[in-house]
């Protein structure tokens, strides 16, 4: 425990997991690129890396659940972890620009370049000689041969009823915990894990769908990439915000988190909203638009 103005604040010395969780990763990473090159014995040591990630997110969580739980943290730690929480919304949050900004830059700028637009006539002409500019698209040499694409209003706006419909349960399950109505918590946190698996479920669907009947896949030129990139780290950020819910569903059920004191729920609610609304740009901007 470490001194500071208003008494002491928590300070974990000599824990193995930020080098255990180094190592996972590093990995990972080095296995995935061999693995990309033909090393066969790459995808072993790749899971491996997952192996070790698992172990880690166990260990370093249950340490943390332990000393949220005994009483080792005080309002100081609390502002901390509300601090590092809303960075990392933050880096998700430019995450995803980096790709919506892709998808912008291929289709306002690019596609209209090739195709030869008022400012850029002799592009037509001397590298795509009669390419027509037109969205979506797979590029001038056609990349993956013909595809269709995704209604907007079918599997994509149920999902986004979904997901907006459990932004209103985890938003109820956190007035209930404030009012420390426990099985009133425990039932709107089962409800929103719940509707996180059925986006889950139609977005599995939906890529059935595309790969078997439409011909779009991840190698569908510029779209594919940008379609499957877009919704599938979002899918991604989907599974792992369910997989938190469960956890903290899991310590609902178990007595944890205090009217007054639950910022661990509240870290997965922030997470989970940010899911929701990454979820709507991505409606617009890739299906309806």
């Amino acid at each position: 425990m470490a001194e500071h103005a208003e008494g002491t604040y928590y300070v974990p010395h000599g824990t193995k997991w930020p080098m255990t969780g180094s190592i996972g990763l590093a990995t990972m990473l080095v296995s995935a690129a061999l693995w990309l090159n033909g090393s066969g014995a790459a995808m072993y040591t790749f899971y491996t890396g997952i192996a070790i990630i698992i172990f880690m997110v166990f260990g370093w969580f249950g340490q943390v659940i332990r000393e949220s739980e005994s009483g080792m943290y005080n309002a100081q730690v609390d502002t901390s972890f509300r601090m590092g929480m809303a960075w990392f919304i933050f880096s998700e949050v430019m995450f995803f620009a980096c790709f919506f900004g892709a998808l912008f830059y291929a289709r306002a700028l690019v596609v209209p370049w090739l195709g030869g637009d008022s400012n850029n006539a002799s592009t037509n002409e001397i590298l795509w000689q009669g390419f027509v500019a037109h969205w979506p698209t797979n590029g001038p040499a056609e990349v993956g041969g013909d595809f269709g694409t995704i209604p907007a209003f079918g599997i994509p706006f149920l999902n986004t009823l979904i997901l907006l419909f459990s932004g209103v349960t985890i938003t109820l399950a956190h007035h209930a915990l404030k009012d420390d109505k426990r099985r009133q918590v425990v039932g709107w946190l089962a409800a929103t894990v719940a509707l996180g698996a059925l986006f889950l479920f139609y977005q599995a669907e939906e890529y059935v769908h595309a790969y078997k009947d439409l011909g779009l896949t991840l190698g569908s030129g510029i779209y594919g990439s940008t379609f499957f990139m877009l919704t599938g780290f979002h899918g991604l950020h989907v599974t792992l915000g369910a997989i938190m819910l469960t956890v903290i569903l899991i310590r609902c059920a178990r007595g944890h988190f205090k009217p007054d004191s639950h910022f661990g729920f509240e870290a997965v609610a922030w997470y989970w909203h940010f899911v929701d609304v990454v979820w709507l740009g991505l409606f617009i901007f890739v299906y309806v638009i």
